[in-house]
């Protein structure tokens, strides 16, 4: 069940009488949410096109947004690289399928530290052609227009903070 109908037969009231503004709300809700299901499943479509099946596209993003950094397996989250609850998995998976190195840090030997191999870079590469194909797509057909974007970006920034603010005060 979306967000939108639990919402709706749970009966719950719009803020200050809006029920536009929360109609709106949820809307953006369910679309961010199918958004980042349908980014995933384009990322998976392009590695069996490619014939790449010992990576999932939660895996392939996570070594997109590390690039050319090396960090700790709890920098993946504070940085914004990794969003998921399985971190420790799919490094695992990774270094196992060579598609990343990590050793001991230097300073504190209970960390580790990971950084992508060449094959990582070669997924990463992949990722970043389809991802500039996209956008040659949205901008050639007018998508989305090119001044919208920055303004949906700052858009969502806001409500990241927001929601951000709720998890870090809710105590």
């Amino acid at each position: 069940m979306s967000v939108q109908a639990r919402m709706a037969a749970a009966g719950t009231a719009a803020p200050n009488g809006d029920p536009g503004f929360l109609a709106s709300y949820l809307e953006t809700l369910a679309l961010v949410e199918r958004l980042h299901r349908l980014l995933l499943d384009v990322v998976k479509d392009e590695f069996e096109r490619l014939g790449v099946i010992d990576i999932n596209s939660v895996q392939a993003l996570l070594l997109f947004n590390i690039g050319d950094n090396e960090v700790t397996a709890g920098e993946l989250k504070t940085r914004g690289y990794y969003q998921g609850s399985n971190v420790s998995y799919n490094l695992k998976k990774l270094v196992e399928y060579g598609y990343m190195h990590h050793q001991k840090c230097g300073v504190d030997r209970r960390a580790v530290r990971v950084r992508l191999t060449e094959k990582g870079r070669a997924i990463r590469e992949i990722i970043a052609q389809l991802f500039q194909r996209h956008a040659d797509g949205i901008l050639s057909r007018d998508v989305l227009g090119g001044a919208r974007l920055p303004e949906m970006n700052t858009s969502l920034r806001r409500m990241e903070r927001y929601w951000s603010d709720q998890i870090r005060y809710i105590y």
